[in-house]
């Protein structure tokens, strides 16, 4: 008898021990289990809640709008209404207005880019009170480990209209973009660590006087709108919403001829 029980005991161990065997697999294993563990490690714990998103993308500024302070009202105002909308999805980000051309950075969840690129599709859409005539993405990052921004802001830049860019001299389009998004993302960097010291505030001009290397020549960001390779937010939006069928042997994404654009 008391073998017979020693039988059944360890029997029913196995039994819980292959019960609880595919779940501890699943946690050691899932792909997804790994980087929400690496997210909890480096994000604060209010991104824990969303998968964290970078879009950046150019425009170019309707020439009949006059005073760019419209654009940041326009995008500040969005940027109010999507954080009611949104109440879990913080959109943190920058927008850096140049005589005629725009910089923008943002941060959030994937509901909310959708959301911004529908509205800059819609505001590119009206003939006579348009405030971007023309825009490209320059990336999409998903699933980022952290914020560079802690809120969204923007800067009105005060630079000529023209640089020594010698357009004669083109790089080709995914050199241009590489250099741009680093360049970005160590102004970002920048103005992150700026940001931990106590007053922290920066103006664009004290931006263009400590760290003009930062600051994309406005003649880059005109080249890199003609460039057909780059996806317009219509394009992008109608990749998004369509569904995946790419061939194997295909290096493109999202319809793009450059794959490491978006």
């Amino acid at each position: 008898m008391e073998f017979g029980n020693r039988d059944r005991k360890q029997k029913e161990k196995k039994k819980e021990k292959e019960k609880k065997k595919p779940s501890e697999e699943k946690v050691q294993t899932s792909l997804y289990h790994r980087r929400l563990t690496r997210r909890k490690l480096l994000c604060p714990e209010g991104d824990l809640k969303i998968l964290l998103h970078r879009l950046i993308f150019i425009g170019q500024i309707s020439p009949e709008l006059e005073d760019k302070t419209d654009l940041g009202a326009h995008y500040e105002r969005l940027s109010q209404h999507l954080q009611l909308r949104y109440q879990a999805d913080a959109f943190t980000g920058l927008l850096l207005l140049y005589p005629s051309h725009v910089v923008h950075i943002l941060e959030s969840s994937s509901e909310v880019l959708v959301y911004v690129l529908r509205d800059l599709c819609d505001i590119q859409a009206r003939p006579h009170s348009a405030l971007i005539s023309e825009s490209r993405i320059l990336v999409v990052s998903h699933d980022i480990s952290s914020r560079l921004f802690q809120d969204w802001s923007y800067k009105v830049l005060d630079l000529p209209g023209t640089t020594l860019t010698d357009r004669g001299k083109q790089e080709t389009t995914e050199k241009l973009v590489t250099s741009t998004l680093k360049t970005l993302l160590k102004l970002g960097s920048h103005l992150q660590r700026l940001s931990k010291r106590r007053n922290f505030s920066v103006s664009a001009e004290s931006l263009l006087k400590q760290g003009p290397e930062l600051i994309i020549p406005q003649d880059v960001l005109a080249q890199l709108i003609e460039r057909n390779e780059l996806l317009t937010p219509q394009q992008y939006l109608q990749a998004y919403h369509s569904p995946v069928n790419l061939p194997i042997n295909s290096a493109h994404t999202f319809g793009s001829v450059c794959p490491n654009i978006v």
